[in-house]
């Protein structure tokens, strides 16, 4: 399924808001599974300033109710069952209860009792949506080099009302510009591809097609490329970015005719780096985003060594709209199912949360 429909479809979700929902329970489970939180010491301490020992405060049913929040370790496990097994939603909920019961902030909470790939996992899973994709293309941006895979995965992928909630809360948390960012880290045609995909022109949920438009682009990208000593990048980046993906399937299908290649063996001939890779990945995306994601999510895996980085934000950013999908098509193309090589490839709680996010196979 090509991407401009993936995001209508609701099938593909794996995490669901939880029926019969309370965040209180909830909150008050977080806070008895988490061993350094210290609730019951710093209510101690605030109300011992405030009032005359021995106080009626200090012995109240409130006060001795949260006692029970002080645990004698980190149960991990009790804190994945509850955030994996809510929505985004709903865990948004229960970071505020958590905030009025015990007067502290859930995330960093969290951060102070986890440590490692299960840390990083759980606080991506109590981000917005948004905010989260922010998050990780200013960190793929921010200090020496750039991680320019994770810009192009979540500017080809997204729609252009997600890029513009995106740019608006990086903005929001980083107090500047995500296109301005983009030209001051990239630069040459992967900048131009970059912004030019930030713009979300590609969005036509229509399906009206030009055919002779879209013979006259495959002309066009076939007499940039192949036709010629070296590429005329701009007139690639400019069809690639700007038509609609419908458009653009018909694109593919006349220069394949033309050319007798197809339009992945040209790019991958005229280009190389990471300018091949944009290329590459907006065609991925255009033919279809649920095959992508589950080359993403299987190279993330294969061979040595995990890219853990790619793992979590594709599995998180997924979850609550097309993953059941990505796992049949993960099983389609590799011949197993993902839940299985997430079983193979990681260990612990770490394993036991991407589990529970993934679901049951297809």
């Amino acid at each position: 399924m090509a991407w401009w429909k993936a995001w209508i479809e609701q099938e593909g979700v794996t995490v669901k808001s939880s029926s019969h929902f309370n965040p209180d329970p909830d909150a008050e489970t977080l806070c008895k599974a988490m061993k350094g939180i210290g609730v019951m010491s710093s209510l101690l301490s605030h109300q011992a300033a405030a009032f005359t020992f021995p106080s009626p405060a200090l012995t109240s049913p409130w006060v001795q109710g949260h006692s029970r929040c002080i645990p004698a370790g980190t149960n991990e496990q009790a804190i994945i069952d509850v955030l994996t097994r809510r929505s985004n939603v709903q865990r948004q909920q229960i970071a505020k209860s958590f905030k009025a019961q015990f007067g502290k902030d859930l995330t960093e909470t969290l951060k102070s009792e986890l440590s490692g790939k299960l840390e990083r996992l759980i606080v991506a899973l109590m981000y917005l949506p948004y905010r989260y994709e922010a998050k990780e293309l200013h960190d793929a941006m921010k200090g020496l080099g750039t991680k320019e895979g994770i810009i192009i995965e979540i500017l080809a992928s997204r729609t252009k009302k997600q890029l513009q909630e995106i740019m608006k809360a990086y903005e929001e948390d980083y107090g500047s510009s995500l296109e301005e960012d983009i030209q001051a880290d990239t630069s040459g045609y992967l900048e131009r591809i970059l912004v030019c995909l930030l713009q979300g022109s590609r969005d036509d949920v229509s399906g009206f097609v030009d055919p002779r438009l879209a013979l006259q682009d495959a002309q066009d990208l076939h007499a940039a490329g192949e036709k010629i000593r070296g590429t005329d990048e701009m007139k690639f980046i400019t069809i690639l970015c700007t038509r609609s993906a419908t458009h653009l399937l018909r694109v593919f299908e006349e220069y394949e005719k033309i050319a007798n290649k197809s339009i992945e063996d040209s790019i991958k001939s005229e280009t190389h780096g990471s300018l091949e890779e944009a290329m590459l990945t907006v065609v991925k995306c255009t033919r279809n985003l649920h095959s992508y994601f589950a080359e993403r999510l299987y190279y993330a895996m294969k061979g040595a060594g995990t890219r853990d980085g790619t793992l979590i934000r594709n599995i998180v950013s997924r979850s609550e709209i097309d993953l059941n999908l990505i796992k049949c098509h993960f099983k389609k193309m590799y011949g197993k199912t993902l839940s299985s090589m997430i079983m193979e490839d990681t260990s612990g709680d770490y394993k036991n949360a991407l589990l529970n996010l993934v679901g049951s196979d297809p």
